[in-house]
């Protein structure tokens, strides 16, 4: 007998939805931020895989405040990065609205719902 899925709520999905765009970003930073000799090597994908490391936890978190909060961290820690690089600071920034967006509507929905309920 198949198990029955858990039904996520709306801003679980999106935040998973920014989260996971998100980790594919983080990778692609570290191999910037090295290759453009911003930091050594070990330095870029140690930060970049612990930033990482920091966005999975925070996906298969999410349905509790533990995930949102670590969300938020993974947000700080991409704005801050563009102390290293300038551009990091937009694509910080990008993120973090989208990831506020994402919560605060998605919360939103789901008290909709469950009202309706």
């Amino acid at each position: 007998m198949a198990r029955q899925r858990r039904a996520r709520s709306v801003q679980e999905t999106l935040g998973s939805v920014v989260l996971g765009t998100e980790i594919v970003v983080l990778f692609l930073g570290a191999l910037v931020v090295w290759g453009l000799g911003a930091l050594p090597a070990g330095l870029a994908f140690g930060g970049g895989g612990a930033l990482i490391l920091l966005a999975i936890v925070a996906v298969g978190t999410l349905r509790s405040r533990v995930g949102i909060v670590l969300g938020w961290l993974v947000q700080v820690a991409l704005i801050l990065s563009g102390v290293l690089l300038t551009e990091l600071y937009i694509v910080g920034v990008l993120f973090a609205a989208m990831w506020a967006y994402c919560i605060i509507v998605g919360g939103r929905i789901d008290r909709r719902n469950a009202a309706a309920e």
